[in-house]
């Protein structure tokens, strides 16, 4: 939380006409294809701040906040593949850069203690008091070293598809 707040006043200095846009309930669900079983879950409590005019971009989300279909996967989710009580939260901060709705965001994703380079495309549809936000994109499991034990390598894809939905509101 104390992170989301410091990126709330970072983007609070910095033009103070520049419009800025958050929420708490933005939705982040990923999808693992695998032989044995699909794996999915879905997180709608990911913080996220957009200002307009610098077009800096955070989403924060606590790892321990997804939700799955059998609360197995989600135990072993969170103790053996995220260990999210070493890693509690996800982040990612970035640029948008993109004309009308067809947009890039640019910048640092950190999961599992690990940051990484990436560039994500997707779509930035803005009202006079909102901002929407959806992208789909692609992760693979070695750039964060989540290791998947030999035993279940059937059960969990090396790369988990990620989804982004979110409505942010003018504040």
């Amino acid at each position: 939380m104390n992170k989301i707040i410091f990126f709330i006043l970072l983007l609070s200095s910095s033009n103070i006409y520049s419009q800025r846009f958050i929420t708490k309930e933005a939705e982040i669900s990923f999808f693992s294809e695998a032989p044995i079983e699909d794996i999915s879950a879905v997180n709608n409590k990911v913080s996220a701040v957009y200002d307009d005019e610098t077009k800096q971009l955070v989403f924060q989300l606590n790892i321990s906040d997804f939700s799955f279909p059998k609360a197995l996967m989600q135990e072993h989710f969170n103790e053996s593949y995220l260990e999210s009580d070493k890693f509690p939260k996800a982040l990612f901060s970035g640029i948008i850069e993109g004309k009308n709705k067809s947009i890039v965001a640019i910048g640092t994703l950190k999961i599992h203690g690990e940051s990484n380079k990436v560039k994500v495309t997707g779509i930035l549809e803005k009202t006079k008091n909102s901002v929407i936000i959806n992208a789909t994109f692609v992760i693979e499991l070695t750039d964060y070293k989540i290791k998947i034990p030999k035993l279940v390598m059937y059960n969990i894809a090396e790369e988990i598809e990620v989804t982004v939905n979110a409505e942010l509101k003018k504040i």
